[in-house]
């Protein structure tokens, strides 16, 4: 097998699309990425691709975009995990940590801390879904509208409020980069559920070839149980479907059993488990 480094997003899908469309759902996260870097220069910093050339093809795949998680696509074939840790250790790659699927990225991620003074740990385990088809949520009180500019400062407070509520280093300007993306530069969009006012947000962007990834879904604490974000997603999905995309994508927390049972009664399939690890200093590398 041989690694090759790739620093255009589109040479990377041009070479990885067998082997990612062979389960777009699973591989949603690393499509939208490269393909909104191919579509929209700038978007992060830098792109680092990987590919695993094997006999038969790409057997394997990896992207990062600096200082982020390094994100991995399923193998092909034994050894592509092996191969791809020793082509990253031989290039001095740094990485803070890796997300994908279960069970490659735990796979990854030990053989990557193996030897070495760091620790695995798992910061968030997550599931993927995926909807065909969506199943009308009746019943709750007020209508869907998209977000627009005037929006903005709105958007950008319920930005962070999810992003604090779900991960655990939350960068402040995140939000910022993605609302402005989205409104400004068309990498996806936001809507609104009003009751009366606006009471609840839902998102997408990170469109793959034929489906789209739905996030954030935030609604203010005092605003919950009343059925505002099922309805709105289920509202969200039903556009893209209506617009073409043949299917949506989103990630649960699998901490919140809440979320995963109401996407699931709008629609949503399971697909698999995904993990976002962490490679942190061990105590021995501290002292």
């Amino acid at each position: 097998m041989e690694v090759k480094r790739l620093g255009d997003p589109a040479e990377f899908l041009d070479k990885t699309q067998p082997l990612l469309l062979a389960d777009e759902a699973r591989h949603n996260l690393m499509l939208g990425i490269a393909g909104g870097l191919r579509d929209h220069p700038g978007l992060y910093h830098e792109f680092r691709g990987w590919v695993v050339e094997a006999h038969d093809g790409v057997a394997g795949a990896a992207i990062q975009t600096p200082p982020f998680n390094l994100v991995l696509a399923r193998p092909s074939s034994d050894g592509v995990i092996e191969t791809l840790v020793g082509a990253l250790r031989a290039e001095d790659v740094e990485l803070s940590g890796v997300t994908g699927a279960v069970p490659e990225a735990g796979r990854f991620g030990e053989r990557w801390t193996h030897g070495e003074k760091l620790v695995l740990r798992a910061r968030m385990r997550q599931r993927i879904y995926q909807l065909t088809k969506v199943r009308p949520v009746r019943g709750v009180p007020g209508t869907a509208r998209p977000a627009t500019h005037a929006d903005r400062p709105l958007l950008l407070d319920w930005v962070r409020a999810f992003a604090d509520e779900s991960f655990e280093d939350a960068d402040p300007a995140a939000a910022v980069r993605q609302v402005d993306a989205r409104l400004e530069h068309g990498t996806g969009g936001f809507a609104l559920w009003e009751d009366g006012r606006p009471v609840s947000l839902a998102g997408w962007g990170g469109a793959t070839p034929n489906g789209i990834r739905v996030a954030p879904v935030y609604t203010p604490p005092e605003l919950r149980r009343r059925g505002y974000a099922s309805a709105l997603t289920a509202w969200v999905s039903a556009e893209h479907l209506a617009q073409g995309r043949r299917c949506c994508f989103l990630y649960t927390d699998l901490a919140n059993p809440t979320s995963n049972r109401i996407y699931m009664n709008i629609g949503y399939e399971l697909v698999c488990d995904s993990v976002d690890y962490a490679f942190d200093p061990s105590a021995s590398a501290v002292q």
